[in-house]
């Protein structure tokens, strides 16, 4: 394709971004910082500073971003590293299972913790048993403010993101350094400490920016463990009052900028720290297989750290099959009734539909945009191509609170955009953006990958023998990146069925609800709403637990580049 080509659709794509990612942000932005009567004012911003409950909300907000950032470093670091340096039994399969997770909706998890680790939970009930606590003065284990319980859910949640960083940082480096410092006599743990790591900070910083904003900006698990005292609840609760109060907007541009600095921060550093880094290892060194009883020692911490990790995913389990689970270890008798009742309760059905449209259609857009942006990135030479990859990197930046709040600002009466609320206020325009442009990362870096694979030359000679650009493109190009573009498209498809902060604030009316949206309602519902939800909340948890496996089966290691700034 020629360069004209490659400027046309950088064109087209900036304009599509500019109107449903920049413009929404920058509404939200300008709502802020606009005076009654016209003009810049920054009396919003200077008001939630000077309101105790917006300032006590950012710091929690802010100490919940830090906490489960090192938590979920703690839980990956120290696997990543055992994985990259040791043999041991079953590695292959638990590289793969570490990532579970990742497969269960965080505020449908926190539903699982609360039964395991409340006050009346499974392990208070099994400390009395044996003796070791009183009924009447059960431990708080997830804190009296419930802070303590959203770190939890957040670190076990989005270490994998962390571990998928490192591990890539740390297969890409040369053997060649830590094996001079070895013959040097450096021992192994000054070599960790002065060598290995300081090399696999790119990793790290990587994903840790990425589990810092996801932390900081989180609605669903602090909602389900009634954190109130936070930012992002701040937020959710403001939108029933938008049009007389501006606070909320102003609180949302201070958690963008916050967002934005660490975002602009980790690229600088890492930019300026991959310079001394190699790009790829110059020599091979495999891993060294341990003794019999180390390596089983090893996988033995594996499955451990497996199982605290999946305590949520067993919490959702056994409540979804829980006749009545009250202060006892386990259910006290079990049934299907949950799963019958929620595929029949009015909400379901109707949210499944309606999350299978949005999800299929930003799932289309996202592989056509991502298909061509990858394009014009890998294969075009033309100017501002580096500008164009950090343009469609930004809404990794960028919560989806923030931008929800931007899609109800443009789509206010009166706004230029209100036509995409459709009849009846339906979202489905504003959903089926907001994942296109959330999730649109996820596949450039795939197909990203693609075109960096694939031979360049298979193209020239298609060319050279007089194909047309449509027909290099069908026969030549979506041939090669054709796993890249599955293993992503799956990924975009199931993480935007499970979207929460876009579903929950631009989704108001009962027939729209997406199904996270249904299950955040049936969590409210009296009775046993929580055994309903936990049973929506295992099958999307199957759902997209195969999704996730069928991506890495596919892309395998390269699944790293797609949960990266």
């Amino acid at each position: 394709m020629s360069k004209t080509t490659a400027y046309a659709i950088t064109a087209i794509v900036v304009i599509v971004f500019g109107i449903f990612f920049l413009y929404p942000v920058g509404m939200s932005l300008a709502v802020a910082f606009k005076a009654e009567g016209g003009g810049l004012t920054l009396d919003y911003i200077m008001g939630v500073f000077a309101n105790p409950v917006y300032v006590e909300g950012l710091w929690n907000a802010f100490l919940m971003g830090v906490f489960s950032t090192v938590g979920a470093l703690l839980i990956a670091l120290p696997l990543a590293l055992a994985a990259h340096r040791w043999v041991f039994p079953g590695k292959k399969l638990l590289s793969i299972l570490i990532l579970a997770p990742l497969v269960l909706p965080p505020f449908v998890g926190a539903v699982g913790i609360k039964h395991i680790f409340g006050n009346s939970g499974a392990l208070n009930a099994f400390l009395t048993n044996l003796g070791l606590m009183s009924k009447a003065s059960p431990v708080d284990w997830l804190g009296t403010t419930g802070l303590l319980g959203v770190v939890i859910m957040n670190a076990l949640h989005l270490y994998p993101i962390l571990y998928i960083n490192i591990s890539s940082a740390l297969s890409n480096l040369d053997p060649a350094i830590e094996q001079a410092a070895q013959n040097l006599g450096c021992p192994p743990w000054r070599r960790l400490w002065k060598i290995t790591l300081p090399l696999c900070v790119p990793g790290i910083f990587a994903g840790a920016t990425i589990v810092f904003i996801w932390s900081f900006t989180e609605l669903g698990v602090p909602l389900v463990f009634d954190y109130t005292r936070v930012a992002s609840v701040q937020v959710y609760d403001g939108i029933k009052d938008l049009n007389a109060n501006p606070m909320p907007y102003a609180l949302v541009g201070i958690m963008l900028l916050i967002s934005a600095s660490v975002f602009l921060l980790s690229k600088k550093f890492l930019g300026r720290f991959e310079m001394s880094v190699a790009s790829r290892p110059m020599t091979h060194c495999g891993a060294v297989e341990l003794e019999v009883w180390r390596g089983r020692a090893l996988t033995a911490g594996f499955l451990a750290i497996l199982f605290i990790a999946c305590m949520p995913h067993l919490g959702v389990l056994f409540l979804s099959f829980s006749g009545d689970w009250y202060a006892s270890v386990f259910p006290d008798s079990l049934t299907m009734m949950h799963y019958d009742e929620a595929l029949g309760h009015p909400l379901v059905i109707p949210s499944i539909k309606n999350s299978l449209i949005y999800a299929s259609w930003s799932t289309v857009l996202d592989i056509i945009l991502g298909t061509v942006i990858a394009w014009v990135i890998v294969r075009s030479t033309i100017r501002g191509r580096v500008l164009l990859d950090t343009l469609v990197m930004l809404p990794l930046a960028v919560p989806g609170l923030v931008l929800a709040f931007g899609y109800v600002a443009i789509t206010q009466k009166g706004a230029p955009l209100h036509w995409m609320m459709g009849a009846n206020n339906n979202p489905m325009f504003l959903l089926i953006a907001a994942y296109t442009v959330r999730r649109l990362p996820y596949i450039v870096r795939a197909a990203v990958a693609g075109f960096e694979q694939s031979n360049i030359t298979l193209e020239e000679a298609a060319q050279t023998m007089g194909a047309v650009p449509m027909s290099i493109l069908k026969r030549v190009t979506l041939p090669l990146i054709g796993t890249n573009l599955v293993a992503g498209g799956i990924l975009v498809f199931a993480f935007a069925i499970l979207e929460v902060s876009d579903s929950l604030v631009l989704a108001q009316q009962a027939e729209h609800y997406p199904v996270t949206k249904a299950i955040y309602s049936l969590l409210s519902t009296l009775g046993n709403g929580h055994e309903l939800a936990s049973a929506l909340g295992v099958w999307a948890m199957i759902f997209l637990g195969v999704s996730i496996l069928g991506a890495f089966v596919i892309l395998g290691k390269k699944v790293s580049s797609m949960f990266r700034m």
